[in-house]
């Protein structure tokens, strides 16, 4: 589990490559299911707070409409940021989905502070077929979410705040509500399109 989602030491190691390996475009569309990792430049922090949060969630849901995207799963952490979405159309390119929410991340991060930067490029971690039945996958997502937990921010992750889901036309869904997995998966799948994308090499 913890290479599946690469914790904060992991991408610390990583601060100083600006461009890391990917996979081939077509991994990151349609139904991907890819845990993003945006990271700020020189670890900076002092940016993070409510009103960046509810910016933050402006920009999901934008993302979210633009490609076809359902996030269960997303942290704010001090320096970096977890996103994990889930492709519901053919046409989704989570590609273009990130090189939008970086743009207007950047430009909020500078308009709080010019010395703010994003790294060059956001860490991913392609989901596996097995890592994405149900309950692997609502177990990533709590690995996710105990973030905080492990860097000692709170004891306990319902402590922080800076966490969430988005899901277009709910917007008091949260992930860590007792009937937040049903019903995600109801609309998951109320919402996915017919058809299936090409079948990819395993990686």
């Amino acid at each position: 589990m913890a290479a599946l989602s690469r914790d904060a030491a992991t991408i610390a190691g990583m601060e100083d490559m600006h461009h890391l390996p990917r996979l081939p475009r077509p991994y990151y569309q349609a139904f991907a299911v890819v845990h993003w990792v945006i990271t700020l430049e020189r670890r900076a922090t002092g940016w993070l707070d409510a009103s960046f949060h509810a910016f933050f969630r402006e920009l999901l849901l934008h993302a979210a409409a633009r490609e076809g995207l359902f996030c269960p799963a997303y942290v704010l952490m001090p320096d970096h940021a977890h996103v994990l979405w889930m492709g519901t159309k053919l046409s989704t390119d989570q590609i273009n989905a990130m090189r939008f929410l970086r743009k207007y991340l950047q430009m909020e991060l500078r308009r709080r502070n010019p010395a703010f930067d994003l790294q060059k490029q956001s860490h991913d971690t392609v989901l596996r077929e097995h890592e994405r039945t149900h309950g692997a996958f609502s177990a990533t997502c709590f690995y996710v979410f105990n973030n905080p937990v492990r860097a000692n921010l709170v004891s306990e992750v319902k402590q922080w705040t800076y966490l969430g889901a988005m899901v277009p036309g709910y917007p008091d869904l949260h992930p860590l509500d007792e009937d937040f997995w049903p019903l995600f998966w109801k609309l998951y799948h109320a919402q996915r399109e017919p058809g299936n994308p090409p079948k990819l090499p395993p990686f």
